[in-house]
């Protein structure tokens, strides 16, 4: 239809919003269609027409830019309940950022079921999802339809058949199983990728990780991305191998930071090394040392101060300079062993301090054992619950009810919630959200009765989470029966 027959159907409507006829109006083959009946039935028939003309021949056609994407796929787990959605979507809403929903989705998924693409969706990037959601990731990522993830086992030969999602869960398995092969295939096959893809791949070495891989990371000190090469320096460092790049002159990082520690000795009758931040003098060097401590490794650092690892943290002065923790703390997590992980995560436990200073950091490293250690121990001291809500790596639904009474958590929520400070109150409702993601499904209903009976609203949206997590169990009782 051109824009003259365009132009002359809308001076049909026009006449006929105004209850004139429009015969004469009409074009000439749609008066042959017309013609030959009545007035009324003439006008019946162009209506007709005008009404094809404006469902179908008007109809925009679809730009040559658009493409055709493929069904989205099943996932391997079946879909949550119908009449668990709303509970669901108020859970989603409660959350405030995507690390928050993304406890929703683990919590639903550690009761086996996966959620509607209607309530949520992972993104293409997404690395933090349960890896269930693969397909659904890799499927955001897709851009043509015409891969789809196989379902043997990754090669050399098949890898453009994997999808980026797809791909670095079944390379985390063959880590996990078969080191030195997921090692060669990264080998072969990450430096064809883009840069954001090659950092994803290289960070799965530390899986498994071991001696063997070092010649591997050696050779990524070239590589074209510096956040690839720092990253392999990272991994290096948690083998024990040291950096070399300046070869501990005076432009080593690691001699300047060690400029900022100061050692000294403690004991009257076996004397030992200890390590304590020195004083700053300026705000200036504040930055310079936090920056200093983001750059380097810690076996670099403890074998400026003429000492290894295990020997360096056992000395440290926790609490002389919380900042000063913080970062070692960081750089425990980001380049210590593994035995230097576990090692201070066990100090911590061993003195009860301030474990939620570094739980933060040391979270992702550590065994399914010592995180829940370390949770525990948070929870017995309320001055330091607001760190949980922060916390990475933290894993769903194993907290019982005896881990809340043998702590300070239910006094200190009792409280806050009873209270009239809205900042309290604001403190609270974000560690209700997150019982609700570490509790057991008989957890979670009996908190929400203990904090109801102290004063929160039956309503209250940060009870969202723990009735969620409350009526999947109810929900695979009555399944189940």
């Amino acid at each position: 239809m051109n824009e003259g027959e365009q132009a002359g159907l809308a001076t049909m409507r026009d006449c006929w919003i105004t209850g004139g006829a429009t015969f004469d109006l009409a074009p000439t083959a749609w008066k042959a269609i017309a013609g030959g009946a009545n007035a009324d039935e003439q006008e019946r028939r162009l209506l007709a027409v005008a009404a094809q003309a404006l469902d179908v021949a008007l109809r925009p056609a679809a730009p040559k830019t658009l493409k055709r994407r493929p069904p989205l796929p099943g996932l391997a787990l079946p879909m949550l309940p119908e009449r668990l959605r709303p509970l669901l979507r108020a859970g989603l809403k409660q959350a405030a950022d995507a690390r928050r929903k993304t406890r929703v989705v683990a919590l639903v998924a550690s009761r086996g079921y996966v959620l509607h693409p209607m309530d949520w969706m992972p993104s293409a990037s997404d690395q933090n999802s349960p890896d269930v959601y693969a397909p659904w990731i890799d499927w955001q990522a897709s851009v043509d339809g015409e891969r789809h993830a196989p379902q043997e086992k990754l090669t050399a030969e098949n890898w453009d058949e994997f999808y980026p999602a797809a791909r670095r869960i079944a390379l985390a398995d063959m880590r996990r199983s078969e080191p030195a092969s997921a090692r060669t295939l990264i080998e072969a096959k990450a430096s064809g990728e883009p840069a954001e893809i090659r950092l994803a791949l290289i960070e799965l070495m530390r899986f498994g990780l071991n001696a063997e891989d070092a010649p591997f990371l050696k050779s990524l000190a070239t590589d074209r991305s510096g956040k690839v090469q720092e990253l392999a320096s990272r991994l290096l460092a948690r083998l024990g191998e040291h950096g070399h790049s300046s070869e501990g002159g005076a432009e080593d990082p690691a001699v300047e930071l060690a400029a900022f520690i100061g050692e000294g000795k403690s004991g009257f009758i076996r004397r030992r090394t200890t390590y304590t931040p020195a004083k700053l003098k300026s705000p200036a060097q504040e930055k310079r040392r936090a920056e200093l401590f983001e750059t380097c490794n810690l076996v670099d650092l403890a074998a400026r101060v003429g000492t290894t690892e295990p020997e360096f943290l056992g000395a440290w002065q926790f609490g002389a300079d919380t900042n000063a923790d913080i970062l070692i703390a960081r750089m425990v997590a980001a380049s210590g062993s593994d035995a230097a992980v576990t090692r201070m995560a066990d100090m911590l436990v061993a003195d009860g301090g301030k474990p939620a200073l570094f739980v933060l950091h040391l979270m992702p490293r550590l065994d399914s054992r010592r995180k829940r250690v370390l949770i525990r121990l948070i929870l017995k001291d309320s001055n330091y619950l607001g760190a949980l809500n922060l916390a990475e790596g933290m894993e769903a639904s194993w907290l019982e009810w005896g881990d809340l009474t043998n702590s300070q958590t239910l006094l200190a929520l009792r409280s806050a919630v009873a209270g009239n400070d809205d900042a309290v109150r604001r403190g609270a409702d974000e560690m209700v959200e997150t019982m609700g993601f570490l509790a057991t499904a008989t957890t979670a209903a009996k908190l929400i009765d203990d904090v109801v009976a102290a004063g929160m609203p039956p309503a209250a949206p940060s009870l969202s989470v723990l009735r969620l997590n409350a009526a999947l169990a109810e929900y695979q009782s009555r399944t189940d029966t």
